[in-house]
């Protein structure tokens, strides 16, 4: 957590925060078309955040896992772990992307903020159950919970960002009206690009497979969406009315 020039996204390999890590499920990638390849390539990667920006990273900086269990699944997460904390970051355990700011989700030193940034790439609960319709009610349930939990974190003018893998089952999530009943709308979205953030490796919640895999999510189709406080809007409007009105009976006066 802290400010963007100091943090190293590509080095934060910690696996995406998520309620629940006992993850079996081996989706298929999406075999993008060599046009979509080149136009990968040839589109210079979005970065969603500033240098100034205050940054709080679920499931990067954060691990829904205790430190041990974090690296019996993930042993390389310790070199990871000591570069951000070499960089003056501060990294913490046990973190409930559900529960921000509170006992079971990083206590104080979330509520620390207020956050420019909180961005949450890839979340997932893992493989819960085979029922497709029942995982995607678990996703979505992570999801409203994080945005619930996240937007009083927020400084004024700050976003949320989340990145998702595109295709299905993820677009039955329905991200964009999840954000909407809580509070948020989407001020941009654009193709998340790992070649932005040099060295990225995808993680996946059961863990390191044994062999690597052969499943590369950095390889698969995502989309990054940037969610901004509806509140904020409305604030502004009511704002900007009052003072025509003011300046309306200023003139009625004269």
């Amino acid at each position: 957590m802290g400010k963007a020039k100091k943090l190293k996204l590509q080095r934060a390999a910690i696996k995406p925060n998520a309620r629940k890590t006992n993850a079996n499920a081996k989706p298929k990638p999406a075999d993008p078309s060599p046009k979509a390849k080149q136009n990968s390539h040839s589109i210079p990667p979005t970065i969603p955040f500033d240098p100034e920006d205050r940054i709080l990273l679920i499931g990067e900086a954060t691990s829904y896992d205790s430190h041990s269990l974090l690296l019996s699944k993930y042993p390389q997460a310790g070199a990871h772990v000591r570069d951000l904390e070499a960089e003056g970051q501060k990294v913490l355990y046990g973190v409930d992307a559900t529960r921000l700011g509170k006992a079971g989700g990083g206590g104080k030193e979330v509520r620390s903020g207020p956050w420019d940034r909180i961005v949450f790439n890839f979340p997932h609960v893992g493989g819960l159950t085979k029922d497709v319709n029942r995982q995607v009610r678990h996703n979505q349930e992570l999801l409203v919970g994080f945005f619930r939990s996240a937007l009083p974190l927020l400084a004024p003018g700050g976003s949320i960002v989340i990145t998702v893998f595109e295709g299905e089952p993820y677009e039955l999530w329905n991200v964009r009206d999840l954000a909407r009943h809580v509070g948020l709308k989407v001020g941009r979205s654009f193709r998340f690009q790992s070649a932005g953030y040099p060295g990225y490796q995808h993680a996946r919640t059961l863990g390191n497979i044994e062999g690597g895999g052969g499943w590369k999510g950095e390889n698969r189709a995502a989309r990054t969406y940037v969610f901004e406080n509806v509140g904020e809007d409305v604030q502004q409007r009511v704002g900007k009315k009052r003072k025509r009105m003011e300046s309306d009976d200023e003139e009625e006066e004269d």
